[in-house]
């Protein structure tokens, strides 16, 4: 018996509608974005614009360009950025090894501790800091009840050092988490090979898990550096005299000086300048294939 194939005749009629174009879905996460970023961002630009003579003028930048305060601030926003970012990458880098790759009792409860630490705000680490390190703090009370000095030898708090010990100790976990999920996407297949041809840890380590964890500590690394550039909470809280950042110098240019056209300026300056090191390293990001 032959058999036929029977075709049904297309019914265009019966095709479904096509939908609305994509780009609609895209329209209520902008406007949202807009209204509350992109608006308030560009009231800022527009009065970093506009001096209290009146009119529009880059006189503003200019006189904040010329201030010697102004270029104290960017160095010593510049300098701590870096300095922290060093040291968290140093430090996380060598306590994400300890945690990954050594077993003790409560690796597993550290690692999530450092979950719940990266929710923790700026200024409780500093509180923290200035409990035991402060000018009243346990080291000092403990230094004066045992010599009977009138006061004890830890204040570095209230200096540069003590804002970048706290930076650093506060960013440190943002650059363990992603060398954490790295480090357990190692085969420990290659660490027993390495290790049985002889190869000692700290040539195990440069060889066979650096390479594997540098995107993440480029990935940390950038996150902590654009981080430090905005850290406000930090360098007030420490109460460091003569610490003057940008987000400092734009506290107290508008709260302190009524200098608003001054402080919107600085507020650009700083967002260029994360702005541009995100740019660059999403570039660098994509040439090296990360």
């Amino acid at each position: 018996m032959a058999s036929a194939t029977l075709s049904a005749p297309v019914n265009k009629a019966a095709n479904p509608r096509k939908g609305m174009p994509k780009w609609v879905w895209a329209l209520p996460p902008v406007a949202v974005l807009a209204l509350v970023f992109l608006y308030p961002l560009a009231l800022v630009v527009q009065q970093s614009v506009q001096p209290d003579t009146g009119g529009t003028s880059l006189k503003p930048y200019a006189d904040v360009f010329a201030s010697s305060a102004f270029r104290e601030a960017l160095g010593t926003t510049v300098w701590l950025a870096l300095g922290a970012t060093v040291g968290c990458l140093v430090l996380g880098f060598a306590l994400a090894l300890v945690i990954a790759f050594v077993p003790f009792p409560g690796g597993k409860a550290v690692a999530k501790f450092i979950d719940v630490f990266l929710s923790f705000p700026s200024f409780l680490i500093t509180l923290a800091l200035l409990f035991v390190y402060g000018s009243v703090g346990m080291a000092n009370g403990l230094w004066t009840d045992v010599t009977g000095a009138a006061s004890g030898p830890f204040q570095f708090l209230t200096t540069p050092w003590g804002v970048l010990l706290a930076e650093i100790t506060y960013f440190t976990p943002f650059v363990m988490r992603p060398l954490l999920a790295a480090f357990s996407q190692i085969e420990t297949a290659q660490l027993e090979v390495a290790s049985s041809l002889g190869a000692k840890p700290a040539r195990i380590i440069r060889q066979v898990i650096l390479p594997e964890a540098l995107p993440a500590l480029a990935a940390g690394g950038s996150l902590v550096l654009v981080m430090c550039l905005n850290e406000f909470g930090i360098v007030l809280f420490t109460g460091a005299k003569g610490v003057t950042t940008l987000p400092m110098l734009v506290y107290s240019k508008a709260i302190l000086e009524s200098d608003y056209p001054g402080a919107c300026v600085v507020a650009v300056v700083n967002v260029l300048i994360s702005v541009g090191l995100y740019g660059l390293y999403r570039v660098v990001s994509r040439r090296a294939g990360a």
